[in-house]
């Protein structure tokens, strides 16, 4: 099978959870904007931008780490144990801390009284942190359909309890119905439903993994460990700058803009909102990744390693474009997942959308220090856009609103796919088709502003979006005709 059909086969499987968790998802937001008002939801919202901070602590880096010394050892089950263990003990020091000092947190964050949230986060990032390591042992083996069955179980699980507390339960208190459903609804939980969903479903879901945690008892490697570290904690700071970059702007909002904090609140959940529509395009860039990682490290000593490594890129690009057409050609459709009040901030969709484009073209470009093991430079770069997400955020955010958040990020995924191309190119040069994979994404913007020029002169939104995706897919065709049947053959 050509390298390409593989990569794109397991991308599907490991996608398909992604891609109906997220569906799920948008229906939860259709629901959650219409069941709590613009500060609750901006509560949801920041509290999960920070929880994304302490899962990529909690992890080490040593998912990428597990992958980089399996395919080195042979005992691969030795490296998972010696791994594994490290984070069980990590994990639940972590858990014992802030359930300790579960009330100042609480009161720092300004949400006294509601000690339980911060209770609830600690056991959800502790149980997430231990089914992370298992997941990538099953990306390793290739067990994409275990991978992928377990990840459904735990979305749909997620969803039906969201749904059974704030509608079935909800209906029940408010309209004084089944007396067993009305119990179970608390409306001083409020979000927290939300929470305590997620809690459930990863609890379930690290029962699943049990099987996979059994080669715990390989045994522990000290000197492995201190090796795997060493490659590993590299990518931690890769990983919270990339936190930063994602997830500042909405943690950043309601201190960095001008009114009260309640008034922040609904700004930030107005964005937060918004932000979900962009999901699509980070929901492949999720699953592109899950199959991307491991394949990059088990094709690297082969010949043609630089060139399908180039093709994939290229072909990534093109699908990213596909997807920001999708989406922002057919935007009156995606609206309608959020509440009414929420619409006002779909203006930071197509700069979201093309962040996370460039996002995705910086994963595949990052090849380069994780293949030559420089992943403190490699930290670096990602530190760099840190700063950059930083500095722009301080300096557009009180001038522009969120829209100065969505530049900011965009800002800075563009600087860190430069930079990491460069220095790839000096490292580890990849024959890159950069032409082509510019002009792609210029295709996509250009197609986009010909629909709202095409709307103002009174074509319907339906029939310019068919008309222009059309478009697009027939210059791919006509454009890649050649490279498509080089990879069916």
């Amino acid at each position: 099978m050509h390298p390409l059909k593989r990569l794109a086969s397991q991308t599907f499987i490991y996608g398909v959870p992604s891609i109906a968790g997220r569906f799920l998802n948008y229906l939860l937001t259709y629901l959650y904007t219409r069941v709590f008002s613009t500060a609750d939801f901006g509560v949801n919202s920041e509290l999960y931008a920070y929880s994304g901070f302490f899962a990529v602590l909690l992890a080490f880096g040593l998912e990428t780490g597990f992958f980089r010394f399996e395919k080195k050892s042979d005992n691969p089950n030795l490296v998972f144990a010696s791994a594994f263990r490290f984070l069980l003990i990590t994990s639940f020091t972590f858990l014992f801390l802030v359930l300790a000092f579960s009330k100042p947190i609480a009161a720092a964050m300004e949400y006294q009284g509601f000690e339980f949230y911060i209770r609830w986060f600690a056991w959800i990032l502790v149980l997430d942190s231990i089914g992370a390591l298992p997941f990538a042992m099953l990306r390793a083996q290739n067990k994409a359909m275990r991978f992928a069955i377990i990840k459904v179980i735990e979305i749909l699980l997620n969803v039906g309890l969201n749904i059974f507390f704030l509608v079935l339960c909800r209906k029940a208190y408010m309209e004084h119905g089944n007396a067993w459903l009305a119990s179970c609804y608390n409306p001083a939980i409020g979000v927290g439903y939300i929470f305590i969903s997620n809690l459930v479903a990863s609890a379930v879901k690290v029962l699943l993994l049990l099987p996979e945690m059994k080669n715990i008892s390989t045994g522990f490697d000290k000197n492995l460990l201190k090796q795997m570290l060493r490659y590993s904690l590299p990518m931690v700071l890769i990983g919270f700058a990339g936190i930063i970059n994602e997830m500042l702007d909405r943690m950043s909002l309601k201190y960095l803009l001008p009114g009260t904090p309640h008034e922040n609140l609904a700004q930030l959940g107005i964005y937060g909102a918004c932000y979900k529509l962009s999901i699509v395009m980070s929901l492949f860039i999720q699953a592109f990744r899950y199959a991307a990682e491991p394949f990059f490290f088990a094709h690297a000593a082969k010949s043609d390693s630089r060139k399908v490594y180039a093709d994939v890129l290229h072909f990534f690009t093109i699908f990213c474009v596909f997807i920001f057409l999708l989406v922002m050609l057919f935007v009156h459709y995606f609206s309608l997942f959020i509440g009414v009040e929420f619409r006002a901030g779909l203006s930071v969709v197509p700069i979201l959308l093309i962040a996370n484009m460039f996002l995705g073209i910086y994963t595949n470009l990052s090849i380069w220090y994780k293949l030559t093991d420089r992943t403190l430079s490699g930290a670096a770069v990602s530190i760099s856009g840190a700063v950059l997400t930083i500095v722009l955020l301080l300096w557009l955010v009180p001038k522009m609103g969120y829209v100065g958040a969505a530049y900011a990020t965009l800002a800075c995924y563009v600087f860190m796919a430069v930079v990491s191309y460069f220095l790839g190119a000096k490292y580890f040069p990849v024959p890159y088709n950069v032409g082509k994979v510019v002009g792609y994404i210029l295709l996509g913007i250009s197609l986009y502003f010909v629909q709202l020029k095409m709307i103002e002169l009174g074509v319907p939104a339906n029939a310019s979006g068919i008309i222009l995706l059309a478009v697009f897919l027939l210059l791919v065709f006509i454009f890649e005709k050649k490279n498509l049947q080089s990879v069916r053959s």
